[in-house]
């Protein structure tokens, strides 16, 4: 993590953490598409080892769901940066560390069926404790996947 806050761009941090850092996000083939606070977006592309349904050739639901999350995490903590603007990078990244899932609710909209799947994530409300997010999941057909939400403690 020290080598990290010695890169001056905060948004490259954040990135590195979440796509090669985080182990699962980084077996998932996890990359961060936007890093926008306003609504950012995770990306991921379809491979064999990704399928739930082999007969169809859907994306599983376990991984529609690790998609969400992480747009959700993401979500939070770009949210508590803007909110806590005036503590130090390292202070910052010291509530990265206390980041993580309270509760998660996946609707299932569709099959997820595609080649590429962009997550994108809004903040429903942020308290001192706990952050709401709400996300979708779309198809490189613009089509919707799946929604979700869900609250992270931030503390």
């Amino acid at each position: 993590m020290e080598e990290l806050l010695k890169i001056n761009d905060i948004q490259q941090v954040i990135s590195v953490l979440f796509s090669e850092r985080i182990p699962y996000n980084k077996l998932l083939g996890l990359r961060i598409g936007s890093l926008d606070p306003a609504q950012p977006t995770v990306e991921i592309d379809m491979r064999d080892d990704l399928v739930g349904n082999f007969i169809h050739k859907t994306l599983h639901g376990g991984v529609t769901a690790a998609v969400l999350d992480v747009t959700g995490g993401l979500v939070a903590f770009l949210n508590l940066m803007e909110k806590l603007d005036e503590l130090s990078r390292e202070e910052k990244f010291a509530r990265f560390a206390k980041l993580g899932t309270i509760d998660l609710r996946i609707d299932y909209l569709r099959p997820g069926r595609g080649n590429h799947f962009v997550s994108t994530g809004y903040i429903l409300r942020t308290g001192n404790k706990v952050a709401v997010t709400r996300m979708e999941l779309h198809n490189e057909q613009n089509t919707l996947i799946a929604v979700g939400t869900g609250a992270y403690t931030v503390s």
